[in-house]
């Protein structure tokens, strides 16, 4: 049986709305990273079979095939194809799923898969506030069969996130003080250098935007999201842009272009949950990929569980029992950002070094998505 090998993995430093990344082109910023994954493995550009990318919001400069579009705008070969994939927030996740699956098929050898996302140019929800002009108010709306299902239900993110609360009786303060360890853990691993190796400049522009230093009294002291709810801005992942991307190789391809794989894709899945609950998947996702291998979640030695808003995260560690100590142990989302169709590879880049760090053996990543749906990856250091 052959492999799926992740030889590297990089990304841009992720900035806020508006801050160091958000006058850089989409393309540019994917072509960075593409740059970045090609140059420091070596590997002949015109050997990659498909370059596959995550984004959301396919519109203006993200629009058109932003995967091929990165690729040329790096200057890379015509004859090389790209794909672009939107499963919402776990784009770029799905995007190393079909890389991953087109090497383990024997149909592809060496891929790069990655996202980008310019949140400050294309702001969340564009492509829907654009298809108004056409007479869609929302994707669900006049759908005869989605109003039999779930008649006139709120979907959103911030309902769901609000109904996960609820339902797992998460209080106020847990939620604000798991935000608050985010942007503690976040800051220690800037101040130690834990990100450098996967993090590649864009210019002077070198570090995270998104940490800051907060407290318990400031995060109490916002008015919530809705009258009555638990949530907050504080307890949210932020707005942001960046790039990511990963290199996945066959053993041949190793072999053929001297490479050192550092870790091994293991598991690779996908579930779905209540749409209108939008959040909840990775607690199925999770059990499934467990359920598949045969590993506990005692068998994980760290999780990246993406921080869409706090309640996914502890709603999960509540499902799971894993260990909050194993848990997005560098910070997440809610201090780092979350630059929709980058976060997959972004997380896998700091997962797989946060597995070298440690000497941990095996790393999953979970990430919620629109429409009620999670992916699932476990990789093995090598």
């Amino acid at each position: 049986m052959t492999e799926a090998y992740i030889v590297d993995a990089v990304r841009t430093p992720i900035g806020k709305k508006n801050g160091g990344l958000s006058g850089v082109h989409p393309a540019d910023l994917g072509a960075h990273v593409i740059k970045a994954v090609v140059e420091r493995t070596g590997i002949d550009p015109a050997g990659v079979d498909d370059v596959v990318f995550g984004c959301v919001d396919a519109i203006g400069g993200q629009a058109g095939n932003i995967a091929r579009t990165a690729w040329l705008a790096a200057g890379y070969p015509e004859e090389v194809p790209g794909v672009t994939v939107d499963r919402q927030c776990g784009s770029s996740q799905q995007a190393v799923h079909f890389g991953a699956q087109a090497i383990l098929g024997g149909t592809a050898d060496l891929i790069v898969a990655g996202g980008v996302q310019n949140m400050s140019q294309i702001p969340i929800a564009s492509a829907m506030v654009v298809g108004q002009q056409y007479g869609f108010d929302t994707p669900f709306g006049g759908s005869t069969g989605w109003a039999e299902r779930y008649g006139d239900q709120e979907v959103s993110q911030f309902h769901g996130a609000e109904l996960i609360a609820d339902k797992w009786d998460i209080s106020r303060e847990a939620l604000e003080r798991w935000a608050l360890q985010s942007h503690e853990r976040a800051r220690t691993a800037i101040a130690e250098g834990r990100f450098d190796r996967e993090i590649v400049p864009v210019g002077d522009f070198t570090t995270d935007e998104g940490p800051r230093e907060t407290s318990l009294e400031k995060m109490a002291a916002l008015k919530t999201l809705t009258d009555g709810g638990r949530l907050t801005a504080a307890v949210a992942s932020q707005i942001s842009d960046g790039a990511s991307a990963v290199l996945l190789a066959s053993p041949e391809a190793v072999e053929r272009y001297g490479l050192t794989p550092r870790a091994r894709i293991h598991h690779l899945s996908a579930r779905g949950a209540d749409p209108i609950f939008m959040l909840s998947a990775p607690i199925p996702a999770t059990r499934y990929a467990l359920e598949k291998t045969g590993l506990s979640i005692d068998d994980i030695d760290l999780v990246e569980i993406n921080e869409a808003f706090a309640p996914v995260v502890l709603a999960w560690l509540a499902e799971t029992g894993a260990d909050p100590a194993k848990v997005n142990v560098n910070g997440g989302a809610i201090a780092l950002g979350h630059p929709l169709g980058a976060t997959g590879t972004k997380l896998m880049a700091t997962l797989l070094n946060e597995l070298e760090r440690t000497g941990g053996r095996y790393g999953l990543q979970t990430i919620c998505e629109g429409g009620g749906t999670a992916n699932a990856t476990i990789i093995e250091r090598l």
